[in-house]
């Protein structure tokens, strides 16, 4: 056993061979490294999917009750001062491991299909095997100093995935948005960490803990400054994680190819501040007052992301809003000692986000034939509808991970987050009502997703142009090739609904700023030729990850049952599997009882929350059932009737919630007129004082000078005239003053 573990070092590097190769092949033989893109795309699965078995035979061990393995080495030495690296495997770097290399895997694959057109394919695959890298390395860190380190390198990978495609300007402004975001974030936990090492004099989490436990209680520390420190390591959590008020870059880094959204944004990446809260949960549950803070934020978070995803149109920026909605209800957990429940949810809504993530992808995938490669048109849910009938899988795997974030039993999302709801009643009122009326709001907006997606008819079409209508054809195809135009009407048409094949090296490329020029070329050929083109199902290489995420979606909530078996330790409900899998001190509230939770007090728990879900998507389908109440009521006027006041009234009600909704919550506003706007004022100011002021007084006596000399410098002309003349003025301005 810990011959295994004294190995597990080469997880976060077995990514790595791959990846130099790409890179020095792109640098030294570009021609050749793209033209063989099968050779690369095949060792970057196989190698993570090396990675995912060591990291599962790894967990298998810490199931069975194998202890912490720590293994450092000495980095730096000086006098008293010792700076070690070195790899922690423990149950939550083993749940980690596992997730993260699972959704990778699978989200490679996807990409081979969704990224073959794109002349920058392998560079693709270098960012995104590199953030495989940098995230493993995250997870299996043994201090803080390091973990810094490789978050650093998570969020340099997410800025070059977000803004993957930069030469579109949306693009390279929401990686720059993300980017200058997560400083803010990563400055507080740079902060932090030197605070505590000032106070601790220790990096490494077992110093940390002991050092906390002992001292803190007992006044030990100075608890203003170990409460400034702990916060600002949960500043990084909340900008990593897009809690509130550090939320507003997860939308717009929807802006990136989607099977980025699926992991980064779903999955990993965004999980990393619960993971960093959850790996310093033993220190924070020292300071009673960070964690009240940190339940706070996340009520507020999960209670804004689910009202912000209301009224969006684009779908991902909905699925992103969910995500942070979702990440939420893990904060909430944590704030409230749940440890168990919020990596649970972490784990349920990682491979149900993740599907539905990659589901859009696949919509989005089938709807750009008919509207072009625009984002703004493709991943428009308004344009959409009626998709059922042509996308069955696709419609299928993403009505099931709709219904499991809805918290539909028995899927997976609904036996984390009935524990979260159930641990937040116990916890406190107040949160429990907010959580609860939220997870109503989730079933609402999602199966709204689902209803404007797949359900009445599909609301784009092209219009009938007659044969004698000339269509402007651009002198580019579909593959990057001049062509005449006087194309084969049925060679395109047969390219256009050809599958690809798995990791497939004989797709030529499109130039990757050619892309908007495409989608005009499809359109314009199709109206030319009197062609409707309707969606169709994409290729088995994007449908099969999507067939095991359901898997996952299925069945992997099924570690969470607890009848009669599961226990109740200090008011929070232990789940079997987990209990015996995630060992960190859970003895976070004050009353303790045990009790042992039988199958009848399980389902009268579940009965508010199940209730509550199928509210949330009776309603929905009330408002969003068809695509002609859609249109009809956009705006909520379906249930009013004109002249009576109290209707008249709800309708504005109704008005300024999807307002509020469709505006994201006028944050990105205030953000823009208060910070954006008052520094560029300060800044104006700033430059008005450097110039007017400190300039100003610096050149008049400058130029009084000059001009003193100017004047002197007749005196000494040499002229009895000027002589004469002075000494008249001199002396009519002495009797002017003294007469």
């Amino acid at each position: 056993m810990e011959h295994t573990y004294q190995y597990a070092w080469v997880i976060p590097l077995l990514p790595l061979p791959v990846i130099m190769s790409m890179g020095f092949g792109l640098f030294l033989i570009p021609t050749v490294t793209k033209n063989l893109r099968r050779i690369w795309a095949f060792p970057s699965v196989l190698l993570l999917s090396i990675a995912m078995v060591f990291s599962v035979h790894l967990s298998i061990q810490q199931i069975n009750g194998s202890s912490i393995y720590q293994y450092l080495w000495s980095w730096t030495i000086n006098n008293d001062f010792s700076l070690e690296f070195g790899y922690l495997i423990d149950p939550l770097t083993s749940i980690m491991l596992i997730l993260i290399t699972t959704v990778g895997i699978l989200v490679l694959i996807y990409s081979d299909y969704y990224m073959s057109h794109d002349e920058e394919y392998l560079r693709f695959f270098v960012y995104i095997s590199f953030f495989n890298t940098s995230m493993l390395g995250l997870v299996t860190s043994s201090n803080l100093i390091q973990i810094y380190f490789f978050w650093e390198l998570v969020g340099m990978c997410s800025y070059l995935l977000i803004g993957f495609w930069f030469t579109r300007p949306i693009a390279a402004s929401a990686c720059q948005k993300a980017f200058v975001t997560n400083r803010v974030g990563d400055f507080g936990l740079l902060l932090g960490i030197l605070g505590f090492f000032w106070i601790t004099g220790s990096l490494e989490f077992r110093d940390l803990f002991k050092i906390a436990n002992n001292w803190i209680p007992n006044n030990g520390m100075n608890s203003l400054l170990t409460i400034l420190c702990a916060f600002l390591l949960f500043l990084g959590a909340v900008a990593k994680s897009a809690q509130f008020p550090l939320h507003i870059w997860l939308p717009d880094a929807m802006e990136g190819p989607t099977p980025i959204s699926a992991l980064i944004h779903a999955a990993t990446m965004v999980a990393a501040g619960i993971f960093l809260l959850a790996r310093l949960l033993p220190l924070f549950i020292s300071l009673p007052l960070i964690m009240s803070f940190i339940s706070l934020i996340g009520t507020i978070t999960l209670f804004l992301g689910a009202t912000l995803a209301l009224a969006q149109r684009d779908i991902k920026r909905s699925l992103a809003y969910s995500t942070m909605s979702q990440l939420g209800y893990m904060m909430l957990a944590l704030g409230i000692g749940s440890y168990q429940a919020a990596l649970f949810h972490l784990i349920t809504h990682a491979y149900s986000k993740a599907l539905l993530f990659l589901g859009s992808g696949s919509i989005i995938h089938s709807m750009e034939p008919l509207v072009g490669y625009s984002p703004d048109k493709s991943q428009n849910m308004v344009l959409m509808g009626g998709l059922r009938k042509y996308v069955p899988i696709t419609r299928t795997t993403f009505l099931w991970g709709t219904l499991s974030l809805c918290g539909i039993p028995p899927l997976a999302c609904f036996w984390s987050k009935d524990e979260i709801l159930s641990n937040s009643w116990l916890y406190s009122p107040f949160f429990g009502i907010i959580a609860s009326f939220t997870a109503g709001l989730t079933a609402f907006y999602m199966f709204r997703i689902y209803l404007l997606t797949f359900d009445g008819y599909l609301r784009v079409h092209f219009q009938n142009y007659s044969s004698t209508k000339k269509g402007s054809l651009y002198s580019i195809s579909l593959w990057g090739k001049s062509i005449s135009k006087e194309v084969n009407r049925d060679f395109v048409l047969s390219t256009m609904k050809s599958g690809v094949s798995f990791f497939s090296q004989n797709i030529s490329k499109i130039p990757s700023n050619a892309r908007n020029r495409i989608g005009s070329f499809r359109t314009s050929f199709l109206e030319a030729k009197n062609i409707f083109f309707y969606p169709q199902e994409t290729g088995n290489t994007m449908l099969f990850p999507l067939l095991i995420l359901l898997f996952f979606t299925l069945f992997i909530g099924f570690i969470g049952i607890h009848f009669d078996k599961g226990v109740i330790n200090n008011g929070i409900a232990e789940l079997p599997i987990l209990s015996k899998w995630l060992t960190p001190s859970r003895n976070f509230l004050q009353e303790s009882s045990n009790s042992s939770v039988n199958s009848y007090e399980f389902i009268t728990n579940a009965i508010s929350s199940v209730s509550l879900a199928i509210f949330g998507l009776f309603i929905a389908y009330i408002f969003y059932g068809s695509a002609y109440s859609f249109f009809q009521n956009l705006n909520f006027r379906n249930f009013l009737v004109k002249g009576n006041p109290k209707n008249f009234f709800l309708d504005q009600v109704k008005k300024k919630i999807y307002s509020w909704s469709y505006n994201r919550g006028y944050v990105d506003v205030f953000y823009t007129k208060f910070f954006i706007s008052g520094i560029r004022g300060l800044a104006e100011l700033t430059l008005f004082f450097d110039k007017g002021i400190i300039d100003g007084i610096t050149n008049g006596v400058g130029l009084v000078g000059f001009c003193i000399g100017e004047e002197i410098k007749y005196v000494g002309g040499g002229r009895i005239s000027s002589y004469l003349f002075f000494f008249l003025v001199y002396v009519s301005l002495f009797l002017f003053f003294f007469p």
